[in-house]
């Protein structure tokens, strides 16, 4: 069996008949039958493989798709509108995901030793396709998965693996500045970071750049070349997925949402909103609402 095979099984096998991302052990698992709507969420840093079907994720203008046998690689936390692009009863859509840690990568640079990468300038995500050892290291961790004695003994030295791997992939230069502490996706990491515990808040880019530790206009460019958008467009994206989500689960309760986010203003809420969504705040949430619904 193909690992890209035994890797599908393995993820039908965990992901079950559950309709949501499972987490098992720090492994996320996800299978769909069917297509599902484009939905937006601030993704942290992970590693994403397809074993089956494919998936589309869209950041600011770029358009990610990723097919069988790929791998999505995002290093810093990304507002993604991402939807099951091709998926089926027959053929369902199998996925899974690997939380990446700076920390390992910090170490394996030092253990490593010296080596030459060209700079990375690009944004925090990266799709390419899955080399053999890799994949063969992903695998390996599935496996342990059935066995929880040799999981907690071996697990950590796979995913280590699975880390130096992706150092020495086709995206080396975007992980090793994952990894580096004053690096320029450290440096939006930070400000990420301090975005995030404030999205509901007035944000200055003066206190922003502060405490990121560098000049605004060194942070607009960085921040844009790495999310392609700016601090304040990151901001507004994170309190409109935010409230999508608490909306699907209080679909009338609109203006309070819309301020729970930040919002005192519940006209340019639902104007902003259906800009980004395609309809108004309760009109969105009710759809979401009866698909969920439907599809349990």
């Amino acid at each position: 069996m193909s690992h890209l095979a035994e890797l599908g099984r393995r993820i039908a096998r965990l992901a079950g008949d559950n309709p949501c991302p499972l987490w098992i052990e720090g492994v996320v698992v996800f299978a769909a039958e069917r297509v599902t709507e484009p939905m937006g969420t601030v993704v942290e840093p992970m590693l994403t493989l397809v074993a089956q079907g494919a998936k589309c994720s869209v950041l600011g203008d770029h358009v990610f798709e990723q097919q069988p046998g790929q791998i999505a690689v995002m290093t810093v936390d990304l507002p993604l509108i991402s939807r099951i692009s091709r998926a089926s009863p027959s053929t369902p859509f199998l996925g899974l995901g690997l939380p990446i840690e700076p920390a390992i990568i910090a170490q394996l640079l030092v253990d490593g030793g010296p080596t030459t990468i060209r700079p990375h300038d690009g944004p925090g995500i990266a799709v390419d396709d899955a080399d053999d050892n890799l994949l063969d290291a992903i695998v390996r961790l599935m496996r342990l998965l059935d066995e929880p004695r040799d999981f907690r003994v071996l697990a950590a030295g796979v995913r280590r693996e699975i880390h130096w791997w992706l150092l020495n992939g086709p995206q080396a230069a975007m992980i090793r500045q994952a990894g580096i502490a004053d690096s320029r996706l450290a440096l939006v990491a930070r400000a990420i970071g301090w975005i995030r515990t404030r999205y509901d808040r007035v944000i200055r880019i003066d206190d922003l750049a502060s405490y990121a530790g560098t000049s605004v206009s060194s942070l607009n460019r960085h921040f844009r070349a790495v999310t392609a958008m700016s601090p304040l467009q990151y901001q507004k994206q994170v309190r409109l997925h935010k409230a999508r989500a608490e909306l699907i689960a209080a679909p009338h309760d609109v203006a309070a949402i819309g301020y729970s986010v930040g919002y005192d203003n519940p006209s340019q809420f639902s104007r902003e909103y259906r800009r980004m969504f395609g309809a108004p705040p309760g009109q969105d949430a009710i759809r979401l609402q009866s698909m969920a619904i439907i599809q349990e």
